[in-house]
């Protein structure tokens, strides 16, 4: 579902996925949707009136979630099939895979930066992977539970998971250290989402509530009810002043943060004027700390808008069903399709770089009007639907020879595993025949 709130709410449903959608996240420029399902594809959805998406195939379980790289350039995908797998998205081609995981992957996140991604799997553990390299660097194990979800903070020096065991850890990924450890929900956590500014981290529990942590306190400092069930999504608006959570209940809830991020700015800029080297700590050096232990209890503020919530289901907001053309089309495929009035064909590319330097606002109409002079699809020498067929048809060959590479390789992984085994066995051997 795409809500527009202005000038009316108005519901626009993308229907395509034959299974319940795990996953949704906008590109960075806002021109691309990526989604994830239990039919094991994922989908790329141009968000116009028209419902353009191209399917991606490759996983062989339910996938359960979909990240962009900063730049618009990767998406990673997270799945039951203990898979991760990047994808390319000027070409929509399958990249690579990254197998470490031991059992289903339920969340995996580019950094900032887009060098690193962070896995979270039922099998208790956090991986972090090079995407240079396309290695494990390093792994965080918990005894207790495992990680629904995880992300970066915005600098990308620390990582959240939010736990099955009612817990939500922040890890330093510079000197591999728990930095901080909250227990304030009474059920599982589903999910998190960081402040822009770095200083707060958003939780939403199936206990119902969503919670606020201070990170540069280390404390927690508002309980949100709106709720009448677990809350499964939660995310801030890219300049913080929102945030919207969605939850068992069917409602999507849209919040009005009341910390200012005019504050964290002035406070990180008067703690960073620094007169001589021997001034004293400030927060940005203990950042982010604990509580001192004689520090008196600071109450929490509850906040519960159950009768404040404007319900706009009562108002009964029009949806309008948007039907998938069900295509593995390509870019190049997309831009054949004319635009509607109005609509700007650049926003058809997903990187700004692959525009032609006549591509802009004044131009449109022009190319509009030279593209209604291309031959119909009756005056083809081969029909549309051929040549997307055939489209589809490579790309699925692509991916079952990049899926026999990935198994060729995980084979000679076995046979020089096995092979070790057998060595280490024939030097007990010799050992023990030794000693008798």
């Amino acid at each position: 579902m795409l809500w527009n709130l202005k000038p009316q709410a108005r519901a626009y449903r993308y229907v395509g996925h034959k299974d319940v959608v795990t996953s949704v996240q906008f590109s960075p420029h806002g021109n691309f949707l990526a989604s994830a399902s239990r039919d094991r594809t994922v989908r790329l959805w141009i968000p116009d009136k028209r419902g353009k998406s191209s399917e991606f195939k490759a996983h062989t379980a339910p996938v359960r979630s979909v990240d962009f790289s900063a730049d618009g350039q990767f998406l990673v995908t997270a799945s039951e099939d203990k898979s991760i797998k990047v994808w390319n998205m000027n070409r929509q081609r399958f990249l690579y895979s990254l197998y470490r995981h031991t059992h289903w992957v339920r969340c995996a996140k580019f950094s900032p930066d887009g060098r690193l991604i962070v896995s979270c799997s039922e099998d208790k553990t956090v991986k972090i992977w090079d995407t240079t390299n396309k290695q494990c660097v390093n792994n965080f194990s918990d005894s207790v539970g495992f990680a629904n979800y995880v992300d970066f903070n915005p600098n990308g020096t620390c990582i959240a998971a939010a736990g099955s065991d009612h817990t939500v850890k922040i890890w330093d990924i510079r000197v591999n250290k728990l930095l901080q450890h909250y227990q304030v929900h009474s059920g599982g956590v589903n999910c998190i989402s960081f402040h822009p500014s770095g200083n707060y981290l958003l939780t939403a529990s199936s206990d119902g509530t969503l919670k606020i942590l201070d990170l540069l306190e280390g404390r927690l400092i508002y309980t949100l009810q709106g709720h009448t069930g677990p809350v499964f999504s939660v995310t801030f608006s890219k300049s913080g002043e929102m945030f919207s959570s969605g939850g068992a209940d069917t409602q999507v809830l849209l919040w009005r943060t009341n910390f200012d991020t005019l504050h964290c700015k002035d406070l990180n800029k008067r703690n960073l004027k620094r007169l001589h080297f021997d001034s004293p700590p400030h927060l940005l050096d203990i950042y982010p700390r604990t509580p001192h232990p004689h520090a008196g209890k600071i109450e929490t503020i509850e906040i519960n808008p159950k009768l404040e919530v404007i319900d706009l289901q009562i108002s009964s907001p029009p949806v309008v069903d948007i039907f998938s053309f069900d295509s593995t089309t390509r870019t190049e495929t997309t831009v054949r399709t004319l635009p509607d009035k109005g609509e700007e064909i650049c926003g058809y590319f997903s990187n700004p770089s692959l525009m032609s330097p006549e591509c802009s606002p004044t131009t449109v109409k022009k190319k509009a009007e030279d593209m209604s002079d291309l031959p119909s699809e009756s005056q083809r020498s081969v029909p549309l639907a051929v040549t997307d067929a055939l489209e589809h048809i490579m790309e699925q060959l692509h991916v079952l020879t990049q899926t026999v590479s990935i198994l060729e390789q995980r084979l000679t992984l076995t046979e020089d595993k096995l092979k070790d085994c057998l060595e280490n066995q024939q030097k007990l051997f010799g050992a023990v025949q030794q000693k008798s």
